[in-house]
């Protein structure tokens, strides 16, 4: 562990950096104060890589990818608002708050543009601020995206409700608890892992959310409000720019949607990273950066 840090905004932590890489934050006129890590010493496209919404999430999902990319190109991996060393204000979390930061991360800090690798939920977000600033964002590689599922999430007067009853301090505090023990964290990772849970994921996860106001926004995604209805049409299919999936099984979410959008969308493209349970990034992930390249490889060719 590190010592505590005083941010910005005042908040004093003592949760350690997730990437061993140079870190800073700006100011997101929807989100606050945002925390993000940055090696800039190489030239090239910059590459943004953005993790997934789930109780304990932050940029250490994406660290593979960072440690694959950083010697080869500038690399940004951000902690969205309510989690890693970002703002965590008891505010209202939504995709449209999570998808302004993002489109103001690409205008503010990277500038160029940029190819984008989400994972999870993340992708909806991320397609969604591509739909704000697309002459920023020259491909998205999508690993394991919500979105294609044939099963429903909760959504309007039904996932408001399941947040209203969420917010009740006695419900929250101990679900929220219970979620965040280490035997439930690495319950949940060995759902996502068919061998041993990699070194520090279950630590950084445990560490992460066990700080001030860690709860906040984990509640509006069990309430289901973080998901967007038909993200196929109302977010997917709008965008133009080339688009990889990564994906083969996920205990989650499922994929069934996927093969029939792929055939109506000329500019997407998927692979199975066979033998993974939904992130590749970390469970193969010398394959699943072999598929990202050969991509990327296709689109200067094309």
């Amino acid at each position: 562990m590190t010592s505590p840090t005083t941010h910005p905004a005042g908040t004093i932590t003592s949760l350690p950096g997730a990437i061993d890489a140079p870190r800073d934050n700006f100011m997101s006129g929807h989100g606050g104060r945002i925390h993000y890590y940055a090696d800039t010493a190489t030239s090239g496209r910059p590459l943004v890589l953005i993790h997934s919404i789930n109780a304990a999430p932050s940029a250490m999902e994406m660290k593979p990818l960072f440690e694959q990319y950083r010697s080869q190109r500038p690399v940004f991996a951000l902690d969205l608002p309510g989690f890693g060393q970002s703002d965590r204000s008891n505010r209202r979390y939504s995709p449209e708050l999570f998808a302004s930061v993002i489109a103001e991360f690409l205008e503010q800090v990277v500038k160029v543009p940029a190819d984008l690798i989400a994972f999870s939920l993340g992708c909806e977000f991320t397609a969604r601020a591509t739909l704000m600033q697309p002459t920023l964002v020259t491909s998205l590689t999508l690993l394991s995206p919500t979105g294609f599922n044939q099963r429903g999430m909760p959504t309007g007067k039904a996932a408001e409700r399941a947040y209203q009853f969420l917010s009740v301090p006695v419900v929250n505090d101990g679900l929220f608890a219970l979620l965040t023990t280490r035997p439930s964290i690495r319950f949940f990772y060995n759902q996502v892992f068919s061998g041993k849970i990699p070194a520090g994921l279950v630590d950084y996860a445990y560490a992460t959310t066990h700080q001030p106001g860690a709860k906040y926004a984990p509640l509006y995604f069990l309430s289901g409000q973080l998901f967007t209805p038909h993200a196929g049409d109302a977010l997917y299919g709008r965008l133009t720019q080339p688009v990889l999936v990564l994906y083969d099984k996920d205990p989650n979410i499922d994929f069934h949607e996927l093969p029939d959008f792929l055939s109506h969308h000329a500019n997407w493209r998927a692979e199975r990273i066979a033998s993974t349970r939904g992130m590749p990034q970390w469970e193969k992930p010398t394959v699943t950066a072999a598929a990202i390249d050969r991509f990327w490889t296709a689109l200067k060719t094309a």
